[in-house]
């Protein structure tokens, strides 16, 4: 009696480490089991180490990329091939951020239940949520010159619009060595990080507004610059007396240097920490690049130049629509997705009232300083940047959004080295806002 007792413990053990055993194989299969499916040995989906099936379109149903027996091919017309290069990727794995790469899954038609196995042997389809349209558009406009360009919906975050150049044909790869392919393979829409100038007034902006009682009642002096300890801080201008409205619209470094000195360095630092510019950010599991801010010295010039948006101050541009969009947006991000119809989280940036006296501002900026007419048609709200970066070249930076619910559109384009914000980048937003409002 006793050895049979003994037995059917021990039976019961065997029972329970099998089933523990089931338990945890389920538990790593639900959060590995695609990693697994994904190592390149896998030849079903697979071919030599590329992966070889799937489908990725844009979201009107365009295709961009298909893989299938060996075979590997892009779009059909060129200029959608360069426009979509770093959002699409391509087969060679050079682009690690592209949708080949990151949605590799997706496109071998992996799920939890039936692992790769469909029904037509052809893998998944990913509907990006851009549209290679506009792309076209913000690439042509681009003209050859290095930057980025950011379209998105500020109401569901879905990225319309998403560039970066240099790009290739990757039908039709070039020599990369050479410099006008440096830094190709790196999407600068969501990779990079690069210096703001005048567009950091926002977050200056944003924290005054919360912080300084009297913002909208004083008038701030610009005699062409301010004394700060031993340094002489530059404006790009005489602005004489100043309401905060028209400080922002003639981007006075006068009275922004005198808002940094009232705020401090650590009520600046934490505002852009809050709004997201100094982490890295999750768009549909692509991560993007972390932006810093260093923090100036109290009655220093570096202070002033901190809220500036000069000093040491690095954001990225897929921040920087987050933000302009959370404004445009009553206050509230919607995280920035990359697939059509994805859910988009929301996180509250800042409070509506807040937000909505940002956007009669950068409003005014447009009638009052840049003019309507180089933007017809269009109800747009911005903000320029001419980013100093040390070379005698400055960045171009315009940043906003489209007061206008029928279009609920925010961007954000910058140009490496392309000299004044308004001039140079203020053409190419409109280039793809004009073929965005066209299409709806």
């Amino acid at each position: 009696m006793k050895k049979i007792k003994n037995r059917a413990y021990f039976s019961m053990l065997i029972a329970l480490g099998l089933v523990l055993g089931l338990c945890i194989f389920t538990v790593r299969l639900f959060a590995d089991g695609k990693d697994w499916v994904m190592l390149r040995a896998n030849q079903s989906v697979f071919n030599e180490g590329v992966l070889d099936t799937g489908t990725i379109t844009d979201r009107n149903g365009v295709v961009l990329a298909h893989a299938g027996d060996g075979v590997f091919s892009y779009a059909e017309d060129e200029t959608v091939r360069k426009a979509c290069f770093h959002a699409v990727g391509d087969y060679a794995g050079n682009v690690g951020t592209g949708a080949i790469s990151a949605f590799n899954f997706k496109l071998a038609g992996y799920d939890f239940i039936n692992g790769v196995a469909s029904v037509t042997g052809n893998g998944g389809k990913v509907k990006l949520s851009i549209d290679s349209s506009l792309n076209a558009v913000a690439y042509k406009a681009l003209a050859g010159r290095k930057g980025a360009v950011l379209v998105s919906n500020y109401e569901t975050g879905e990225i319309l619009c998403m560039v970066s150049t240099p790009s290739y044909d990757p039908s039709n790869p070039p020599d990369t060595s050479t410099p006008a392919y440096e830094g190709v393979y790196m999407n600068r829409a969501l990779g990079a990080t690069f210096t703001p100038g005048s567009i950091f007034k926002l977050i200056t902006l944003t924290a005054a507004i919360e912080n300084i009682p009297d913002l909208y009642t004083r008038t701030f002096t610009c005699a062409g610059g301010v004394q700060v300890g031993a340094d002489f801080v530059h404006c790009t201008g005489t602005h004489g007396q100043q309401t905060i409205e028209q400080a922002l619209a003639n981007s006075c470094n006068s009275a922004f240097s005198e808002i940094s000195q009232e705020l401090g360095a650590d009520t600046i630092y934490n505002y852009a920490e809050k709004f997201g510019f100094l982490k890295s950010l999750n768009v549909s599991g692509v991560d993007t690049a972390a932006g810093s801010v260093e923090k100036g010295e109290a009655g220093t010039s570096n202070l002033s130049w901190m809220g500036i948006g000069q000093y040491n101050d690095l954001i990225s541009p897929i921040a920087m629509l987050r933000f302009v969009s959370a404004i445009a947006n009553d206050g509230l991000a919607k995280e920035p997705v990359l697939l059509k119809s994805a859910h988009s989280s929301s996180e509250r940036l800042m409070e509506s009232d807040t937000a909505q006296k940002i956007q009669e501002m950068m409003s005014y900026n447009v009638a009052y300083a840049y003019g309507q007419g180089s933007f017809p048609n269009l109800d747009i709200c911005a903000k320029t940047g001419t980013a100093e970066v040390g070379d005698g070249t400055s960045h171009a930076w315009f940043v906003g959004f489209l007061n206008d619910k029928d279009h609920p559109l925010a961007f954000t384009v910058i140009i490496e080295n392309g000299g004044g914000g308004l001039v140079n980048a203020g053409p190419v937003a409109n280039a793809v806002l004009q073929a965005a409002v066209a299409e709806k």
